[in-house]
């Protein structure tokens, strides 16, 4: 993105555990105490013993589903040692993902990865929200690592978004200049 350049929407992006879900949910109650209208879904690690052993979704409105588990005996794809549920994953997300007629609310995403992308809905629903005129979406991404995966690369590279690249050393002042860069892109798409 050029400097100066208008985007529309604001993502994230960081190695893992770096806290970039912790951003997320502190811009969010920001923007929540400016009563700018949110929606959407963050995404919890799930821990037993000290050890993580899967991730759940959570709607902004309260709904909770398991994204994914460790050793897990249930059909479903695969990302390491993790099992992805996507009905459950699906249950929650997607209707977190619809807008109401004459809303016009930041949409918040964490994360849009390899889990989350085994859903062509959840694909097809973040691509059309990506072009649609008035919302503004708020996400993670994970670091370019791999296989580019596709959707994450669109993101990456439209001239619509900025990305901000959070780690240890910058990710306590990166609150407010995320929150700055959401506002602004907040009015661009009223």
């Amino acid at each position: 993105m050029a400097s100066g350049q208008c985007t529309k929407h604001v993502f994230v992006t960081g190695p893992p555990g770096v806290g970039k879900t912790t951003l997320v949910q502190k811009v969010t109650e920001q923007l929540k105490a400016l009563s700018i209208p949110v929606q959407g879904f963050i995404t919890e690690e799930v821990r037993n013993g000290g050890r993580r052993v899967g991730f759940d979704v959570v709607s902004l409105d309260g709904r909770k589903g398991v994204l994914s588990r460790s050793g897990s005996s249930k059909p479903g794809p695969k990302v390491g040692q993790y099992v992805v549920d996507l009905k459950s994953f699906e249950s929650v997300a997607l209707p977190a993902l619809n807008l109401e007629k004459n809303t016009k609310p930041v949409v918040v995403l964490d994360e849009i990865g390899k889990m989350e992308l085994f859903s062509q809905t959840f694909i097809r629903a973040v691509g059309k929200l990506l072009h649609e005129g008035n919302v503004t979406l708020f996400g993670t991404i994970p670091i370019p690592k791999g296989k580019p995966l596709g959707l994450v690369e669109e993101i990456r590279n439209s001239s619509s978004v900025q990305v901000f690249t959070l780690s240890k050393a910058n990710r306590d002042e990166m609150v407010s200049a995320v929150l700055c860069a959401i506002q602004k892109s907040y009015e661009v798409s009223r």
